[in-house]
């Protein structure tokens, strides 16, 4: 007898509705407002400081400060998210300027501030370069000027410089970069580090960070 062939139909591959986007997040470190969590918006040059690299950071800072942010004064000129000057006004920051060009980062910030009733929180909404020109160099002192802008557009040669007239003496310039800011065999340091000494320096995966000061 003729056994009949049994054809399988090739199993259907199941189809799964497409899952939404998880929202991005970085969150307070320390301070009043410890593990607060800071949405990242979807925007074309918004690259908010890592958790572990803000905590490497802070953790210098308050080495260099005798952990004394009671009358620290602190410009923030690439907000962002502003993880870097909530996390200053968290500690105890007795003033945080933060400067965002971007309209719905800045909503962002208004609301995280509304949020945390940090009133020691002044925003502006400015691109860094016509906020600098208005203010003029020497015509306001921060103790900590936070430096994190895009990459790729010439940002720190345009910036740094005048941060030397914003600073107090004594005054503490935090600068990302992607690349390092310090002597070595393969690459020359910029005219505009002239002037300055980097206090504190190091890299996570691709980004490069430091403490500066004025020599």
């Amino acid at each position: 007898m003729k056994k009949q062939s049994i054809k399988k139909t090739p199993a259907k591959t199941p189809v799964h509705g497409s899952k939404p986007a998880l929202a991005r997040q970085v969150r307070i470190i320390g301070g009043e407002w410890k593990r607060t969590p800071l949405a990242v918006l979807d925007s074309e040059g918004l690259r908010p400081t890592p958790d572990r690299v803000r905590e490497t950071v802070f953790n210098w800072l308050g080495h260099l400060l005798d952990g004394n942010w009671h009358g620290v004064h602190c410009l923030d000129l690439f907000a962002g998210t502003g993880a870097l000057g909530f996390e200053a006004a968290s500690r105890g920051a007795a003033q945080v300027t933060m400067i965002e060009h971007n309209t719905p980062a800045v909503r962002q910030l208004e609301a995280t501030k509304t949020k945390l009733n940090a009133d020691q929180v002044q925003i502006q909404r400015s691109d860094a370069s016509t906020w600098l020109a208005k203010t003029g160099a020497g015509t306001a002192r921060f103790n900590l000027i936070f430096l994190d802008p895009p990459y790729h557009q010439n940002w720190l040669g345009k910036v740094v410089p005048l941060c030397q007239g914003l600073l107090a003496d004594g005054g503490l310039l935090y600068v990302e970069s992607e690349f390092a800011l310090t002597d070595s065999a393969d690459s020359v340091l910029p005219e505009w580090m002239t002037g300055w000494q980097v206090l504190r320096a190091d890299k996570a995966g691709m980004v490069f960070y430091h403490l500066l000061k004025r020599q």
